[in-house]
C-alpha cells in the first residue's frame, strides 16, 4: 500500500505537467494494486483525491488513455465508487472517447461506462440523453470482428434496452440489421444467448419488431428451432425456448404480424403451423400462441378457420386433457377464443365440436385455464341461440359457473363466469335455460353483477334478469327477494352516475317484476315513483320515454 500511496502522489504531480512516462508508470502501479485488492486500492484512490485528476488524462491522443479508462472500469466495480466517479466528471470525457478508432481505448471506455452506470437507471438514462446509443450501434458495425468489443456493445445494449426511453433511439438506428448479421455469424451457444438477451427487450417495441422481421431475424429463429427441436442437451432446450418465445413476441406487433401472415400464404406462418402437432411441448405452446397472435383481426381469423386450423387446435387440446400441460391448454384456448370473434366463424367452430372439447376442461382447477375456457364459450355462443340453449341447459356447466362466480381470489374468472351465465340467458332467450340457472343458484350472482363497476357487465346482467323475470317470474321470485333485487334497482335509478342504458334496463326490469306480489310490495315501499318521475326530464329521449311508461305502470298498480 505504501507503493500505491507513493504512486498516487506521483500521479497527482505528474498529471499537472503531463509527463507521459512518469504518468504511465504510476498508472501501472495503480492497475497492479487494483488487481491485488480492488476494494482497498479503490478506497485509497478516493481518499487521496485522484478521481478528479482523471478527466484531464482521458485524452484521445494520449497513449495513457486505455490504462486510465481501465483504472476507472476497475474502480467502478465497487458500488461505493460509482457516485464519486460521476461527481469527478468522468462520464462526459468517457463518452467522447467512444468516437476513438483505437480498439483498446473503446473496449476500456465501454467497460468504464458500463461499470459506473451498472444498475442505475438514472445514469443509464443520462447516457441515452448524451447520444450513446447511435455511437455504440455504429461501433458494433465497424468492429464486429473484434469479439471483446462486440461483447462490450452487447452488454451495454442489454442494460440500456431495459429502459423504455432507449427504444425510440434504438429504433432510429440500424440495430436490427447489425444484430441479425451478428447472429447469423455465431456458432457458439453463449454468443447466441448474449444476442438473444438484447433482442428480447428490444423486440417489445413495435417499430423494432418490424425492423427485426425485415432484417431476417425470423428466418434465423426458425433455423435455431429446426436445429434444436430434437436436441436433449440443456443448451438446445434453452435455445429452442428462447427462439420460439422471441418468435411469438415478434407477432405481437400488428405490422410485423401481418407481414409474416402474408394472407395466410407466408412460409413463416406455414412453419409455425407445423409446430402445433409437434411432440415438443415448447413448440406446441409457441405454435398455439402464434395462432392466437395471428388471430388478432377478422380477416386472418376467417382465413384460418376456413383452412382447418381449428381441427389442429382441437387435436392439441385433446392430447392435453390427460397430459395436462397448463400453459399449452391456456395458449390453445386463447387461440380458439380469438378465432371465435368473427360472427361467420362461430357456427363453423361449433359444428367442428369446439364447445365439446372445451367442456372437457371444466374440471380444471387452474384459474388461467378456467378464464380462457369461459371466454371461449362466451365468444362461441354470441348470437348463436341453439348453442346457448344447449350449453345453458347443461347442469354441470351451470353448476361450475355458479361455483366460479364466487371465486373472489380470481377476479377475472369471477367476472367471466358472470358474463357467461348472463350470455347463456341473453342469447338463448329460453325458459329451460332460465330454469337451469335458477335451479343452479345463479340468480343472486346476476343481481350482484348488476352492481359491477363495469357498465357493460351491469347492462348484460340487467338484460338477463329482465329475461328471467319475463320467462319465469314465479320460479325466480324467491331468489329476487333474497338477493334484494328491488333495492339494487332503486340504487341504480337514483345514482346520477348510472349510464342511460342502465337506467332504461332497470325500469324495464321494475315493470317486469311488478307481477310478483312480494316484489310489488317492495317497489311500493321504496317509493320508486319519485325516482322514476324525475327521470322523465332525462336528456336521453329513450330514458325519458321509458320513465313515463314506468310511472304510468307504477301509478296504475299503486
Amino acid at each position: 500500500m505504501d507503493n500505491l500511496s507513493e504512486a498516487l502522489e506521483k500521479l497527482k504531480l505528474a498529471s499537472t505537467d503531463s509527463a507521459t512516462d512518469s504518468v504511465e508508470s504510476c498508472l501501472d502501479c495503480l492497475l497492479k494494486a487494483l488487481a491485488n485488492n480492488n476494494t482497498e486500492a479503490s478506497v485509497k484512490i478516493q481518499e487521496m483525491g485522484v478521481l478528479p485528476l482523471l478527466p484531464s488524462l482521458l485524452n484521445p491522443q494520449s497513449s495513457c488513455t486505455p490504462k486510465v479508462a481501465n483504472i476507472i472500469a476497475e474502480v467502478a466495480k465497487n458500488e461505493f465508487m460509482r457516485s464519486p466517479c460521476v461527481e469527478a466528471g468522468l462520464i462526459p470525457p468517457l463518452i467522447q472517447l467512444l468516437n476513438s478508432t483505437d480498439q483498446e481505448v473503446l473496449l476500456q471506455t465501454g467497460r468504464a461506462l458500463g461499470n459506473i452506470c451498472y444498475d442505475s437507471h438514472s445514469l443509464q438514462a443520462q447516457l441515452i440523453n448524451m447520444g450513446v446509443i447511435p455511437t455504440l450501434v455504429k461501433l458494433l458495425g465497424i468492429h464486429s470482428h473484434n469479439t471483446a468489443l462486440t461483447e462490450m456493445c452487447l452488454i451495454a445494449f442489454g442494460n440500456l434496452a431495459e429502459l423504455e426511453s432507449s427504444k425510440e433511439q434504438f429504433a432510429s438506428t440500424n440495430i436490427a440489421e447489425e444484430l441479425v448479421r451478428l447472429f447469423q455469424k455465431q456458432t457458439e451457444h453463449e454468443k447466441k444467448e448474449m444476442i438473444f438477451e438484447v433482442l428480447a427487450p428490444l423486440a417489445e417495441n413495435d417499430a423494432i419488431k418490424l425492423q427485426l422481421v425485415e432484417a431476417g431475424l425470423v428466418e434465423c429463429l426458425l433455423d435455431v428451432v429446426a436445429q434444436t427441436v430434437d436436441g436433449e442437451r440443456e443448451e438446445d432446450i434453452a435455445q429452442l425456448k428462447t427462439a420460439s418465445d422471441l418468435m411469438v413476441l415478434l407477432l405481437l406487433g400488428d405490422e410485423s404480424m401481418q407481414k409474416l401472415f402474408e394472407g395466410g400464404k407466408g412460409s413463416v406462418f406455414q412453419r409455425v403451423l407445423s409446430w402445433i402437432p409437434s411432440h415438443n411441448h415448447q413448440l406446441q405452446l409457441a405454435g398455439a400462441l402464434a395462432i392466437a397472435n395471428f388471430a388478432r383481426n377478422d380477416g386472418n381469423c376467417i382465413h384460418m378457420v376456413d383452412t382447418g386450423i381449428v381441427q389442429k387446435l382441437l387435436e392439441l387440446l385433446d392430447r392435453h386433457v390427460e397430459e395436462g400441460n397448463v400453459t399449452v391448454q391456456h395458449a390453445a384456448l386463447s387461440a380458439l377464443r380469438n378465432l371465435a370473434i368473427p360472427v361467420v366463424n362461430k357456427s363453423k367452430m361449433l359444428s367442428a365440436g369446439v364447445a365439446d372439447v372445451v367442456l372437457k376442461f371444466l374440471p380444471s382447477e387452474m384459474p388461467p385455464v378456467q378464464f380462457k375456457l369461459l371466454g371461449t364459450l362466451r365468444m362461441l355462443i354470441d348470437t348463436q341461440a341453439e348453442a346457448a340453449d344447449q350449453l345453458g341447459t347443461n347442469g354441470k356447466l351451470v353448476e361450475r359457473l355458479v361455483e366460479w362466480c364466487e371465486a373472489k381470489d380470481h377476479a377475472g374468472v369471477m367476472g367471466e363466469s358472470n358474463r357467461l351465465l348472463s350470455a347463456l340467458i341473453r342469447h338463448s332467450k329460453s325458459k329451460e335455460v332460465v330454469r337451469t340457472v335458477i335451479q343452479g343458484g345463479g340468480v343472486k350472482h346476476l343481481v350482484t353483477m348488476a352492481t359491477s363497476e363495469h357498465m357493460i357487465m351491469q347492462n348484460e346482467a340487467l338484460v338477463a334478469l329482465g329475461l328471467i323475470a319475463a320467462l319465469d317470474l314465479v320460479a325466480a321470485e324467491k331468489d329476487f327477494v333474497g338477493a334484494s333485487l328491488v333495492s339494487v334497482l332503486h340504487k341504480l335509478l337514483s345514482d346520477e352516475r348510472s349510464a342511460p342504458e342502465i337506467k332504461y334496463n332497470s325500469m324495464i326490469l321494475i315493470c317486469a317484476v311488478m307481477g310478483s306480489e312480494p316484489l310489488h310490495k317492495e317497489v311500493q315501499s321504496l317509493a320508486f315513483i319519485d325516482v322514476v318521475s324525475k327521470l322523465r326530464a332525462h336528456e336521453n329521449k329513450t330514458v325519458s320515454h321509458q320513465a313515463s311508461l314506468t310511472e304510468q305502470r307504477l301509478t296504475a298498480q299503486s
